[in-house]
């Protein structure tokens, strides 16, 4: 299955490299302002600047990459950003208790790894993907780019922005479900020194499972000028709004997930919601000062609102008759503001060729949590399980454990790196970060107030060899830490703030081949290992000791291209085994297998336009069967799910489009929180896209 999909994979358009290789760097606003490259037409890029903060071609850079364009996104008629993993070899997402958006990457779940043009994006909600030019995937700790966390990976979202040039393209979507969306995406260039962009979405949509709705809208317009022949400033502002059913799918009986109606729901439907509001404001600063120096500022204002109320299955009784239920719900604000300033110097010393970053990072995030527990009326929360889609009072208030807390948190940070071409045949990466990250957190209930502060020294190597122009074969290793507050800034307490952050390391490596200039192959080999995990000591309750706690080993075979004019291909193949290795609880027992870590996963999209008019797509995804917990009780079932589109080319500018999601009514579940949090997959179904671009 590796070899075969290994052979098949999407294309790039070939002009966009060309003309922008006759271009003054100096004026080439994408150069300088889009993370990358200007939108391609296709399904492949050949450069990223994600990895390296520089404009690097993908065979250069030492690290397995999945890049996600938004013409696949557009093809298979994508709208949230966890659908994309579909395709990323790899990577795969957790439930995310039905609020959040949740990665699984080389073993390590996420709430917190998600960047916006390189800039933390880390609250917990739901994402879209209509203002979105592609999403890079970068694989193993990325600290030395991004800092903490980012441990297994990092998922970096590319936006749209204004780039002086006109747009006018757009979607209408209707089907199952009740699926209503529209998005917009208009741009207009003021002469050649100037122009405005806009992206828009609107959606108002059921979901497959009882009672269960989604709304959302966003708008997100960017204006760009030139103030003189080598400097360009982008304005940019979004307002992303997200309501929907909180689902937290079905429980387990007897070690799998409870056989029942894909679209029964287990809870209160009434009473679980999740509410989301970010308003975000961006200021990009690029400036030239000759060929081959070149300074840009990213600052980013960001506010979040989050609220999350739910009413979910807690556990099945020894008969499978009744499931008990609980509920909590939870506020979260968050104020998030962060600049970073970089330096680009691309000179020779000698014989060798140095592309130099130095860079600052000054962040500082101040968020605020407040939780309550929802109290049933004696007997009202045991319902059985032939109806449990119930309406029963519940009173909401606050445990004795519950969070009521205030928390600020500060980053600064120092970086250096040195892509070297030694020839051309050799390359070599060396880079490293260092951080101050503090993390000040009041507990309101009582007053009580606990800090860390933790100097954190993120190092990256790697070295490339190519034996030919077209193929590379790399090594590398670099490090990430997760500090004690944890994804959300929120996990500090007595017995864990003096404590040394958790330690990540990454061993890889792999090759590139560019079959030819439209289709490129990647393999990359690893082994992730965690350590510094705390656990309370067996000889001492009131202390914490430090130890090894897992390991992922994988393989991943990497797709992405155009086999001939009229066929483009996505995808790959991930084998990955993870275990425990110290054991941390009853429950995290030495030798157990990781959570949501299937043994083999596939995935191959395939398009093929019959002529300038019509196309069709075939997808199948495949995912071995995977832990829903690491106690290893509650397995989910490996599935295939096969999904098709065909595409009508109507005129010019009008595109009438046809998806149909699990073409064979596969039965199966999709991902998991816990052994009682599953999520049924989503049965057939269908939309019609009508799309339009001038």
């Amino acid at each position: 299955m590796a070899i075969g999909l290994a052979l098949c994979a999407p294309a790039f358009a070939s002009g966009v490299e060309d003309d922008a290789s006759k271009r003054d760097p100096a004026k080439d606003v994408d150069a300088v302002i889009v993370v990358g490259q200007r939108y391609l037409p296709d399904y492949q890029v050949r450069n990223t600047r994600g990895a390296t903060k520089t404009n690097t071609p993908l065979l250069d850079v030492p690290q397995a990459v999945t890049v996600v364009t938004d013409k696949l996104v557009a093809d298979q008629a994508v709208t949230s950003l966890n659908e994309t993993f579909r395709y990323m070899p790899g990577v795969g997402t957790a439930q995310g208790e039905g609020n959040r958006d949740t990665p699984v990457m080389r073993g390590i779940s996420s709430t917190g790894d998600f960047y916006v043009d390189g800039i933390r994006d880390d609250v917990q909600y739901f994402r879209d993907v209509y203002n979105l030019e592609r999403v890079e995937a970068l694989k193993g700790p990325s600290a030395m780019i991004f800092g903490r966390g980012g441990t297994g990976g990092v998922i970096n979202r590319v936006t749209r922005m204004a780039d002086g040039m006109n747009h006018r393209s757009g979607t209408v979507q209707l089907g199952s479900n009740q699926r209503r969306r529209g998005t917009l995406d208009f741009g207009q260039g003021f002469g050649e020194t100037a122009g405005f962009r806009v992206n828009a979405v609107v959606e108002d949509s059921q979901t497959f499972r009882d009672d269960g709705y989604l709304k959302r809208y966003g708008v997100n317009p960017s204006f760009n000028f030139d103030p003189g022949d080598a400097t360009r400033v982008v304005l940019a502002y979004e307002r992303f709004h997200d309501d929907r059913t909180t689902d937290r799918g079905v429980p387990s009986f007897d070690g799998r997930p409870l056989d029942t109606d894909p679209a029964t729901f287990f809870g209160n439907p009434k009473l679980s919601r999740t509410e989301a509001d970010v308003d975000a404001f961006d200021v990009i600063i690029d400036h030239a000062f000759s060929e081959g120096l070149n300074l840009r500022n990213h600052l980013r204002w960001a506010d979040y609102d989050k609220y999350y109320q739910n009413v979910f299955p807690s556990a099945v009784d020894a008969t499978g008759a009744s499931v008990t239920l609980a509920a909590y719900r939870a506020d979260t604000t968050r104020r998030n503001l962060f600049n970073q300033t970089d330096l680009v110097w691309e000179t020779r010393s000698g014989a060798l060729r140095h592309t130099v970053l130095a860079g600052i990072e000054l962040g500082r995030q101040v968020t605020d949590n407040f939780r309550q527990t929802g109290y049933f009326a004696p007997g009202t929360n045991v319902v059985p399980i032939a109806s449990p889609n119930v309406d029963v009072a519940i009173d909401f208030h606050q445990s004795a454990t519950d969070a009521d807390n205030h928390g600020v948190a500060r980053t600064s940070a120092v970086y250096l790196q040195d892509q070297i071409e030694f020839s051309p045949q050799w390359q070599a990466i060396v880079g490293v970060r260092f951080d101050n990250f503090r993390v000040d957190l009041r507990n309101n209930r009582n007053g009580q107030s606990f800090r860390s502060d933790d100097n954190l020294l993120s190092p990256r190597a790697g070295l490339v060899y190519k034996p030919l122009e077209n193929v590379s074969l790399y090594a590398s290793l670099s490090k990430a830490f997760q500090p004690r507050a944890g994804d959300q800034l929120a996990s500090l307490s007595a017995s864990n703030a003096s404590l040394e952050p958790e330690s990540f390391r990454n061993r890889e490596i792999g090759a590139k081949w560019d079959i030819h200039k439209d289709l490129q192959a990647s393999i990359a080999v690893y082994r992730l290992d965690r350590s510094n995990v705390a656990v309370t000591d067996p000889a001492d309750s009131t202390r914490m000791l430090l130890v090894d706690g897992q390991y992922t080993e994988g393989v991943e075979l990497g797709l992405a291209g155009r086999i001939t004019d009229r066929w483009q291909v996505m995808g790959g193949y991930a084998w990955q085994s993870g275990e425990i290795t110290t054991t941390q609880s009853a429950t995290a027992v030495e030798g157990n297998r990781l959570a949501q870590l299937p043994r083999h996963s596939a995935s191959l999209w395939n398009r093929y336009d019959f002529s300038d008019r019509f196309g069709a797509g075939l997808g199948i995804v495949y995912r071995g069967e995977i832990y829903a917990n690491v106690d290893n009780k509650v397995a989910l079932p490996a599935f295939t799910r096969v999904d098709a589109a065909v595409y009508w080319t109507l005129s010019p500018s009008l595109q009438l489009q046809l998806n149909v999601e699990n073409l064979g009514n596969t039965r199966y579940f999709a991902s998991a929180h816990s052994n009682n949090n599953i999520s049924p997959g989503a049965p057939r179904s269908a939309w019609v896209s009508l799309n339009f671009r001038y």
